[in-house]
Order: C-alpha cells, then sequence, then structure tokens
C-alpha cells in the first residue's frame, strides 16, 4: 500500500521565475520592519528594561507553585510578571518591570516590591524572601546590546562557515537570508509589541538554526548538481536543486509545525511570544531558502567551474584548444 505523499516526486515547479517581484516584496518587508522598530520600538521586558527582582523560597512546600503566583502577581496591575524556578524546586524568581514614573525613584520601588511581597505571602505564609533587587536601566541597556552583539556575531560566524564550506557567494545569500529572517521577526514583535525578553533571543537564535539548516540543504544540492550538470543554465538548475529537497523541506516544516501550533493556541501566556516566534521563523526560514538564498547565487555569478579544481578547468581550456572537445 502506497502511503500519501505532501509533495509528489519529481516536481518541477519554477520557483526562480518570480525571483525579482519576491525579491522586491521581501525588500519591502524587511524595510517595513526596521521601520516598525526604529518608530514603534520593541515593548522590552524586565531583562531589557530594568525592573524588580524578588527571589524566595517555599518552605513548607516542595515545589514552587509558578502558575499560582503568576496568576497572583498578575492581578497587580505591574504587567506581566516573569516568574521561575530559581536554584531548587521550592525557590523562585519574581521579577516585574517598574513604572515609568518608579524608576530611578527608590522609595516607589521599594513600595511596589513590598506589595508584591504582601500579596504573595497572603495567599502563601510559608514564602520566604530570599533577595529584593532593583535592576537598574543602565545595566539592561548593557545586556540588551551584548544579547545584540551575540545575534550578529553568531550570523557572521555562520556567513564565515558557509563561504568556508562552499565559496564566497553562499556565505553572501546565507547571510543574506538570515538578515531576511532576523529582521521580519523583530518586525513582528515591534508591529504587535510583544514583549521582547531573554526568551524571544533564544527564539531568534533558533530561528538562525532553522534557517541555516534548510539553506545548507539547498545549498548542498546546488553544489552536487553544478558539478554534475556542467552545461545547464544557472536558474534552470536552482529550480532542479530546490525541487529536489522540497519534499525534505515540507514534512520537516510541517512536522514543527505540528508540535508548534498547539503551545502557540493552548500554551501557556509566558510561551506565546517565544513560540509566536519560532512559528514565524519557519515560515520565513523556508520561504528565504528558496527565495533569498538560492537566487542571489544567479546575480552572484556562481558557475559551474566554482566547484572545479582550476588545474582542472586550465586543463579543459588545453583541450579545447588542441580541438579535442
Amino acid at each position: 500500500m502506497k502511503l500519501l505523499k505532501l509533495v509528489p516526486e519529481n516536481t518541477n515547479i519554477q520557483f526562480l521565475k518570480w525571483r525579482v517581484p519576491f525579491y522586491v516584496v521581501s525588500l519591502l518587508l524587511i524595510a517595513a520592519s526596521w521601520g516598525l522598530v526604529m518608530t514603534k520600538g520593541l515593548n522590552y521586558g524586565v531583562d531589557f528594561a530594568g525592573g524588580q527582582e524578588i527571589t524566595g523560597t517555599f518552605q513548607e512546600e516542595a515545589e514552587a507553585p509558578i502558575g499560582e503566583l503568576r496568576d497572583t502577581v498578575g492581578t497587580l496591575g505591574l504587567g506581566d510578571p516573569v516568574i521561575q524556578r530559581f536554584g531548587e524546586a521550592n525557590q523562585v524568581s519574581i521579577r516585574v518591570r517598574l513604572p515609568e514614573s518608579a524608576e530611578g525613584d527608590p522609595a516607589a520601588a521599594n513600595r511596589i516590591s513590598g506589595q508584591i511581597i504582601d500579596t504573595v505571602t497572603a495567599e502563601h505564609p510559608d514564602f520566604r524572601v530570599d533577595s529584593n533587587n532593583t535592576v537598574s536601566g543602565k545595566v539592561s541597556g548593557e545586556f540588551r546590546e551584548t544579547a545584540l552583539y551575540a545575534l550578529l556575531f553568531a550570523m557572521l560566524a555562520i556567513a564565515a562557515y558557509i563561504w568556508i564550506r562552499f565559496e564566497w557567494q553562499f556565505g553572501v545569500g546565507a547571510l543574506f537570508a538570515l538578515f531576511h529572517d532576523v529582521s521580519l521577526t523583530l518586525g513582528m514583535f515591534a508591529l504587535f509589541q510583544l514583549e521582547f525578553s531573554l526568551q524571544i533571543i533564544a527564539a531568534i537564535l533558533a530561528i538562525i538554526g532553522y534557517s541555516l539548516n534548510d539553506t545548507i540543504v539547498v545549498y548542498d544540492r546546488i553544489r552536487e548538481n553544478l558539478k554534475k550538470y556542467r552545461k545547464m543554465q544557472l536558474p534552470e538548475l536552482l529550480d532542479l536543486s530546490v525541487n529536489e529537497t522540497l519534499a525534505r523541506t515540507v514534512m520537516t516544516s510541517l512536522t514543527l509545525l505540528i508540535a508548534l501550533l498547539p503551545l502557540l493556541f493552548f500554551g501557556p501566556a509566558s510561551l506565546f511570544g517565544m513560540v509566536a516566534a519560532i512559528v514565524l521563523g519557519v515560515f520565513v526560514g523556508t520561504y528565504s531558502s528558496v527565495y533569498m538564498a538560492a537566487p542571489i547565487l544567479v546575480w552572484l555569478g556562481v558557475t559551474s567551474d566554482s566547484f572545479v579544481p582550476e588545474e582542472t578547468v586550465a586543463e579543459q581550456q588545453e583541450k579545447k584548444a588542441r580541438g579535442e572537445i
């Protein structure tokens, strides 16, 4: 019995026929995304904007009630609190973003932390405060810059790796595809003002890894076909390579979405931003591998001679001169 195939064998979709319109649309989306980031800005969470952090221990409970704490602190009107286990299972970290009126005002910050502690201890009398600290905006700003540098260095290192493994044109193509994916993700967070925290940095790194994996699969097939079909026109060869990897691309993306979509719609609110970023990354990462990373090779002048040793090319030229070819 034959199994159902989502992608038929021997597909012949002419992806590169529309490479110019898709590139124009992608460039416009990148410009719009950065325009939103520059004008509306990102809604930084406690990690990047500063705030109040309280750590404590539940002395009579084996495990900290994270869900209950999130609901309890959430009723105080201080935005979405970041509540995580801290150390042992019964230890917890509670972080909230301070209102603008309380920034730089130690007395106001102490009042807010006191309000949080009173609310938590009213529900859980065994809660013991271990530390109560204010994270300044300056420290968070430095944290923000460090995270940005980490993303940039990761993208540059990946481009250098692909350059070494393939050719410099492939490194440029991969870097542009990654820049496209990260830009659209940041644009989504600026447009909908979703909270931008360390979780989102982790999601962007996951997007970079997924997009890179998809791009390398396509590039590997392009390199093999460049050696195999020396006289084939490059756009036709790129279409062939993308079609040959299409079934793998669709199945990988689909299985990942099957795992992510239930989390997106039914998962906890604390994970919504991270899951939404990865879901978008699956779509834009798949798209960029086909319409960003592959077509740019045409404009960068990749040829079948790129993967043939120079002496072999010279020998073939001599044979042509002698009329042997």
